[in-house]
């Protein structure tokens, strides 16, 4: 007898500028097909929280049309618009949050300029299940900072290892052990 398994629609949550076609998440995506939702932010090159932390509402409304097991799949400043998003709806039904690669906000790498609105944020417990993933040498954040808001998101830590960014410039391609990573997050 075969096991049902639910169906997940993803809101898929990058970085500046979004991901290209050689990114994890972008290639996810292609392979979800319709069960992934990206966010369209006005603000892709000088983000702006408020417009990220709509965009986010946005995508979240349409894949909630798709399926109600919606997982957020967000990487380096998307883990921002992510954590801010959910801490501003505790109560919305999400399955699970992957969080890879989250840039330190009072990091020396910090694009200050291009994402004032950022710069101020901090991590509180998230109102769902969590999984944070980093890299021994992401020139963005040091593996202690990315530690120190795994435990203060309330969510499981993994070090990756040394893949820099965890983007396209590491060579990644559709990035296996992370697609394994985010399916331990959102088994039933």
């Amino acid at each position: 007898m075969k096991r049902w398994q639910a169906v997940v629609a993803y809101v898929i949550i990058p970085g500046i500028d979004g991901s290209d076609e050689q990114h994890w998440q972008t290639l996810w995506e292609h392979q979800w097909g319709t069960s992934a939702v990206r966010i369209s932010p006005a603000s892709w090159s000088a983000p702006d929280l408020d417009d990220w932390v709509n965009a986010v509402q946005t995508a979240y409304d349409d894949a909630c049309r798709k399926d109600s097991r919606v997982v957020l799949v967000a990487h380096s400043l998307g883990c921002w618009a992510a954590s801010t998003w959910l801490n501003k709806n505790p109560a919305s039904p999400i399955h699970g949050a992957f969080l890879v690669a989250p840039p330190d906000p009072q990091g020396p790498a910090f694009p200050r300029r291009a994402a004032p609105t950022f710069i101020e944020l901090s991590a509180h417990p998230l109102p769902c299940s969590a999984l944070v993933v980093g890299s021994t040498n992401d020139p963005y954040c040091t593996p202690e900072a990315a530690v120190d808001f795994a435990e203060r998101w309330a969510a499981r830590w993994h070090p990756a290892g040394a893949c820099g960014h965890i983007n396209s410039a590491g060579g990644l391609g559709p990035w296996p052990h992370g697609r394994e990573l985010l399916d331990s997050l959102t088994r039933l």
